[in-house]
């Protein structure tokens, strides 16, 4: 195939005229992993992203006008990225342990209270005792929780290694009791079996439902596949802080791939892949005009439906997204309504809104109606608490701080016909539902921006497909896949039915997150073939 004419975008430099090993489609994070991977490797490698800049969803960025506080405005905590990736690319970036995993707030006999789990055991038992009048419910959770630990230490080790089978992963398990609970039934009958308080219940059920509209009992599944993923990160479940925001994670990698020889070539829009298998041309635009790029092989880090565009091939099924994304910075943080609630730890792990078990089932069934949520579920936390480093000197010590909120059970499909209408309503019932839990206004604790505007920014489904390109806002491109193979998912889980084409974007076979999993595998999968 002939060798790439090249135009430079704006602020990039001229592409080389030639071909590479490989070409990857898109600068997100995991096209960025499989560069950083192959580039060391000795492989020629380009990178075209869309965008002025790379990191795609996993970036931070300063959304409030005059005011130095960088946010991580997509995607914001970290847990399925594995230590292999950081140690073999010898990233420079770190992440913090959370002291406190959760609070909800709830009102007992006439009187606000609540559950906080975290700061030692013996406060987390005695934070369900207060809640709930006795040990049962303690107990229930620490046998439940020492189950999806033990499955975290058998099944993360496996995401970048060739993808086992059902049978050998259910072997790795080796509990067919957990395998029943987390891999054959809704995760809703382990949930009912094991607790009975319906606040408790709801607590365990939202990591479930994280980017997934579902029920507890839909037969899809597709929320056991959503909470496998959330309790096997980094083989503990556990959800840590990037330091210095998300964007510290894709600057890193961004400089890893540059470091060894990769090409980062911004404001270039990959508009069709023409392959034989053997050799493929990806056409782009960029400001100056059209290019072609010449490749042995090219690894799609965007949606299935963008592979399909972009190949000729049939779409698949159309992906839904199903969340709100709030962003925040206060002057303080709000005083809680239960006396007993410290906000600087409330608010430092995830606080739950509106997320009992009951709630969150009227919700789903209200959306799946067609109606917003009355009171819709969201989780908020404040990242600022255990890394400061995102605020600039002067606000960290005017003790000012972010709170990130996600919301649940709002599939875009709610937003089609008249869209910030819409949002707005739905920010407006979900700051309702945070204010109830609050012993002031949350509007009296809004920083506000160079303009005098509220700093606060919502982004619905829709918003995240128009900037970012995600499928109906979908953060995972598609549903989340099982872990193990199944017909048609290749060795390693990342294949194309062009054999030179792969998939290294959150849609391939163990996608999903920030975890660089599918651009590790699809380097594998290409250094494999090209030794």
């Amino acid at each position: 195939m002939p060798a790439p004419g090249a135009t430079p975008a704006d602020g990039t430099p001229p592409l080389p005229a030639r071909a590479y090993d490989a070409v990857i489609v898109g600068g997100g994070h995991n096209g960025l992993v499989a560069a950083a991977y192959l580039a060391r490797a000795g492989r020629s490698v380009l990178v075209l992203e869309r965008l002025d800049r790379t990191g795609g969803a996993a970036v931070s960025t300063r959304p409030f006008p005059g005011v130095d506080a960088r946010l991580s405005r997509y995607s914001y905590l970290v847990s399925l990225l594995p230590k292999k990736i950081v140690r073999d690319l010898r990233l420079d970036f770190r992440v913090r342990t959370r002291t406190v995993s959760s609070y909800t707030p709830a009102e007992r006999h006439g009187r606000p209270t609540g559950l906080l789990v975290g700061g030692g055991e013996r406060r987390t038992r005695e934070a369900f005792a207060r809640l709930t009048g006795a040990d049962r419910e303690y107990a229930a959770w620490r046998r439940f929780y020492g189950m999806t630990a033990r499955v975290a230490e058998r099944v993360f080790p496996t995401l970048t290694e060739p993808l086992p089978g059902r049978a050998e992963l259910r072997r790795r398990v080796d509990d067919e009791d957990a395998w029943r609970m987390l891999f054959e039934e809704p995760v809703g009958v382990a949930i009912e079996e094991h607790f009975t308080d319906d606040l408790v219940r709801g607590v365990v059920l939202t990591d479930a439902l994280i980017g997934t509209f579902a029920d507890a009992h839909d037969p899809s599944l597709r929320q056991n596949r959503c909470f496998l993923y959330h309790v096997i990160g980094g083989g503990t479940g556990a959800w840590d802080v990037p330091v210095g925001g998300m964007g510290a994670l894709t600057d890193a990698l961004a400089g890893a791939a540059r470091a060894a020889g990769a090409v980062l070539a911004t404001g270039h829009e990959a508009v069709r892949i023409a392959t034989d298998g053997r050799a493929a041309e990806v056409t782009y635009r960029s400001a100056g005009g059209e290019g072609v790029a010449a490749a042995r092989h090219v690894l799609v880090n965007a949606s299935p439906q963008e592979l399909a565009a972009l190949t000729g091939d049939a779409p698949p099924e159309p992906a839904e997204g199903a969340q709100l994304k709030v962003n925040m910075l206060l002057k303080r943080l709000p005083r809680l309504r239960d006396p007993d609630a410290d906000p600087r730890e409330a608010f430092a792990g995830t606080f739950h809104i509106a997320e009992g078990y009951r709630q969150l089932a009227a919700a789903h069934a209200e959306a799946a109606a067609g109606r917003l949520p009355v009171e819709p579920p969201s989780e908020i936390y404040c990242h600022s608490l255990t890394d400061p480093t995102i605020l600039a000197p002067e606000l960290a010590e005017r003790g000012y701080q972010t709170l990130t909120l996600f919301g649940l059970h709002t599939p875009a499909r709610l937003f089609a016909r008249d869209h910030d209408a819409v949002r707005d309503e739905l920010l407006k019932r979900t700051l309702a539902q945070l204010d109830a839990q609050l012993a002031e206004p949350l509007a009296g604790c809004l920083a506000e921006d160079a303009d005098g505007r509220p700093c606060i920014e919502a982004r619905t489904p829709l918003d995240l497909e128009r900037e970012l390109g995600l499928p109906g806002g979908n953060i995972f491109h598609r549903d989340l896949s099982w872990p193990h193979a199944q017909d048609g998912t290749g060795r390693w889980g990342v294949e194309t039915r062009h054999r030179n084409v792969l998939l290294c974007g959150a849609g391939a076979v163990r996608g999903g997150g920030v975890s660089g999993v599918p651009g590790h595998n699809a380097a594998m999968a290409v250094l494999e073939e090209t030794p």
